[in-house]
């Protein structure tokens, strides 16, 4: 696995005075970085686990696609509140800065999702995912994330640390 450190450009006092928000954008702008990620991130999982891969909205897109894509699977997108059409499933969450709802379509069969974001703060967020994406019919095999911030959480996803490329 590669450093990835250097491409991730720190923000202070963003989106709220005290939040440091880890800017992904120089990442993505390196075609051969943004290979890699998807590459590595594939090496952490069992992808003959995987039907689709979840993306939490937003920069979860960019990751989830990327993958699917790479690896001929499918994407499903988890959205905020509103961004799909019905049927959907809905969860409410606390975040580090507020409250948010999520939303995903239910499964119309069985499949085995790896749900996927940039950042793992608090564990707000991929709680309420994987919550969402379980009620949705779909059976979470795996959570991966970009970067996470360790010492804002202690999460852990089938009793095992959270799977990231990056660690602050």
């Amino acid at each position: 696995m590669k450093s990835y450190q250097n491409l991730i450009r720190d923000v202070a006092d963003f989106p709220i005075p005290g939040v440091m928000f880890r800017d992904v954008t120089p990442l993505l702008q390196d075609a051969q970085a943004f290979r890699n990620v998807t590459e590595d991130f594939g090496s952490l999982i069992n992808l003959n686990e995987v039907d689709v891969f979840v993306g939490i909205e937003s920069r979860g897109f960019i990751f989830a696609a990327a993958l699917a894509a790479h690896y001929s699977k499918g994407f499903l997108p988890l959205r905020k509140a509103g961004k799909l059409p019905p049927p959907t499933i809905k969860e409410s969450y606390k975040l580090e800065y507020g409250e948010a709802t999520l939303e995903i379509a239910p499964t119309l069969k069985p499949l085995r999702a790896v749900i996927v974001d940039d950042v793992l703060a608090t564990g707000g967020t991929l709680k309420a995912s994987t919550s969402l994406c379980e009620k949705a019919g779909y059976k979470v095999t795996d959570i991966l994330v970009l970067i996470n911030l360790t010492f804002l959480n202690d999460m852990k996803f089938k009793n095992e640390p959270i799977k990231s490329l990056i660690t602050y």
